[in-house]
């Protein structure tokens, strides 16, 4: 039986065990804590049907405004340093930067981490005006099979994305796309997420779990089931042993993190960090990693960390200061 026939009949235990052992055989036993950094929060298409940036075009009558103080995305990046996150990417809507600002932004982030960063910032056909600040670029695929994706995404065409990433190798860059379980997707789809991968040769891949977002067409879908979404990584996982997997679960979901790393998961995101950082919240994923019987690098409770012993930035320890101070306000946090 092969995994797609596993995970129709429901063999989670089967494929679970099977994707674990290949993990740790690939990767070891290290998790990664990922952050995504937003550049802004305005998308110029703004018509993806799940996507919180599709509730808030009409409102925003100004996009410029939506633009975050660059200050703040470096004091950010340098809390991810601190606390020993990667950044997942840099992503921003369609239509708010140009590439020379998305460039100059990477170059500052590297400087500031030591580190390259992955980009997602849509379709773009000037990748060539990226250098060594750049690791990887990502396609926001979202949904494997081409004709749901056109329903799903009307503005992102597939082949758009996929010439962007053929394009992205040949410059020496890294591949990622998303996906996002939950979306109404069928079971035959994981066929057409196999052949994406093979296709385009793809080094990493990001899972998200549906997050219904109020005034969206999936404000009242639920969110899928979470032995239906382990299945779905274990059988990447399984398919592809040394590919590089991604999950993002959301707070009212962090039970579904232990078995996200049983099915083959290398590191974990879409968490609000610094409405968790240091509360119950971040240290029940910690406890989630250690009983998954895995190594957390990073930390998501040691409030020493957040401090830092070097201010080569001065200009931004305001924009710093302020995030230290969320992370203190909501130690006693009840709810997210």
């Amino acid at each position: 039986m092969d995994v797609i026939e596993k995970v129709r009949n429901k063999k989670v235990l089967e494929l679970l065990d099977e994707s674990d052992k290949i993990t740790r055989k690939y990767h070891g036993r290290d998790v990664t804590l990922e952050r995504a950094i937003f550049l802004s929060w305005y998308c110029e298409k703004g018509d993806c049907k799940f996507c919180y940036m599709s509730s808030q075009k009409d409102r925003i009558d100004e996009p410029e405004k939506a633009r975050r103080h660059v200050k703040g995305i470096y004091a950010e990046a340098e809390l991810t340093k601190r606390m020993g996150w990667n950044i997942e990417f840099l992503s921003g809507g369609y239509g708010i930067y140009s590439t020379d600002e998305i460039r100059e932004i990477s170059e500052t982030i590297y400087d500031i981490t030591d580190n390259p960063v992955w980009l997602n910032i849509g379709i773009t056909d000037e990748l060539d005006q990226y250098g060594d600040e750049i690791i990887g670029i990502t396609g926001a695929v979202e949904t494997a099979n081409s004709k749901f994706h056109d329903e799903v995404c009307p503005s992102k065409s597939m082949d758009d994305i996929k010439n962007m990433l053929i394009t992205a190798g040949e410059l020496g860059f890294k591949k990622a796309i998303t996906i996002i379980i939950g979306l109404g997707e069928e079971i035959d789809h994981l066929n057409d997420l196999f052949d994406l991968i093979e296709e385009l040769d793809i080094d990493r891949i990001i899972f998200y779990s549906l997050n219904p977002h109020p005034d969206t067409d999936y404000c009242l879908t639920p969110q899928p089931a979470s032995l239906y979404y382990a299945s779905i990584v274990a059988a990447v996982r399984i398919r592809f042993p040394k590919i590089e997997i991604i999950t993002g679960t959301w707070t009212d979901n962090l039970a579904n993190i232990g078995v996200l790393l049983k099915a083959g998961s290398n590191g974990l995101t879409k968490f609000p960090l610094f409405k968790m950082y240091g509360n119950r919240y971040g240290r029940r994923v910690e406890e989630e990693v250690y009983w998954a019987d895995r190594d957390l690098k990073g930390s998501f409770s040691d409030m020493s960390r957040l401090e830092g012993d070097n201010f080569l930035r001065p200009e931004l320890e305001p924009f710093i200061q302020r995030y230290i101070d969320m992370c203190y306000d909501n130690i006693k946090i009840k709810k997210i």
